[in-house]
């Protein structure tokens, strides 16, 4: 199986399985001197860990990670980064009933007919259990683009199933389970999550990622684009189906008028692009919202086939997120950082030099 390395300059391949012995990563093009530990990397694992709240998956993991390699006494050596999490909770026996059915709108029937074998176990190589990797290689990105740039990387939950979750404060969103940034509607969503997961059924979700203080220039046009680079890391993330930079969709009903935005020298007075213009960052805030399909893993009978073609049903029991969306703010946050801090390095190989003719346009008027 190929396709498990992203990036350019700053890489990132992960390795294992969800019932596996473990879930590894390697981060090669970190440059030298960053000071770092374990302690960072385990800061963003435990924002994502399964069973942090009654709301997810209640599989057992301490998601406690070794850095293997390319760390001497507390900085980064510029060699490769190893890093290992081992498994601890695996619960194999809940697969047996479905081992040779494919659930409905999961990765078993691809992988079945792709490689003509699947590890059955929580799904193998596709479970979201694999997004760890990414996330702890994103706390790596997110410490070098703020030490370096100034770059924060933030994200929240902006709709759960039907609920949409206006945004009223950054300070809500790791005050509750949900990475809300609505203190006030925490109840209600605890109580929709509350009928859903008794009903056996599951939900998709929105959420909407932040960079402040992206320098203008990152971005390679033509095939190098900033925003599609942002829109393929996001995609790879499980359950993602529809990614939106800046007004997204909306800008079908906008019109040029409207959608532009207009700049002063005093700064841009509307960011509808999402902080990118023909690939390229702006030095506005880079606006990212991805949507995530319902979880397939239902307690719900659905028909399908099983491996010899014959028709079946299935209903999965076990330890399941009735809404995988409601730990996928950190993963969004730490593809965002990735792939910015990959363009920030090949922006300083090739233009590091460069002293633009215009002073930049600050990212909004004051």
């Amino acid at each position: 199986m190929s396709g498990n390395t992203f990036g350019t300059l700053f890489c990132v391949t992960s390795f294992g399985e969800s019932h596996g012995v473990a879930y590894g990563g390697v981060v090669d093009g970190c440059p030298p001197g960053l000071e770092l530990s374990a302690a960072d990397l385990q800061r963003e694992l435990d924002r994502r860990k399964p069973g942090s709240s009654r709301h997810v998956t209640q599989r057992r993991e301490s998601d406690a990670v070794e850095i293997l390699s390319g760390v001497y006494e507390g900085r980064t050596t510029g060699s490769a980064i190893g890093f290992l999490v081992r498994n601890e909770d695996q619960r194999s026996k809940d697969y047996a009933a479905i081992a040779a059915k494919f659930r409905p709108g999961h990765a078993d029937y691809t992988y079945w007919q792709k490689y003509g074998l699947r590890d059955p176990r929580g799904g193998g190589r596709a479970s979201a259990r694999e997004t760890l990797v990414r996330v702890a290689a994103g706390a790596i990105a997110k410490k070098w683009l703020a030490a370096r740039y100034g770059v924060r990387v933030r994200g929240y939950l902006a709709q759960l199933g039907g609920l949409a979750v206006p945004f009223e404060s950054w300070d809500a969103v790791d005050g509750n389970p949900f990475f809300a940034a609505n203190a006030t509607l925490v109840p209600r969503l605890e109580a929709f999550m509350d009928e859903l997961r008794k009903s056996g059924d599951s939900c998709g979700a929105r959420v909407n990622v932040v960079a402040e203080g992206v320098p203008v220039g990152w971005g390679e046009p033509v095939y190098g684009r900033l925003d599609a680079d942002i829109a393929s890391a996001m995609m790879s993330i499980n359950a993602v189906k529809g990614i939106e930079i800046g007004a997204g969709f909306a800008a079908v009903a906008q019109k040029g008028s409207e959608h532009g935005d207009e700049m002063t020298p005093e700064g841009f007075l509307s960011n509808n692009n999402g902080g990118m213009l023909g690939g390229i960052s702006t030095g506005q805030d880079v606006t990212v919202s991805i949507a995530l399909k319902p979880t397939s893993s239902i307690r719900l009978p659905r028909r399908t086939i099983d491996t010899a073609g014959r028709p079946t049903s299935v209903q999965t029991e076990g330890r399941h997120d009735p809404c995988v969306g409601i730990r996928a703010t950190p993963i969004a946050e730490a593809m965002l950082a990735c792939v910015l801090m990959d363009h920030a390095l090949r922006h300083r190989a090739q233009c590091g030099d460069v002293v633009p003719p215009t002073k930049p346009v600050p990212a909004r008027a004051r």
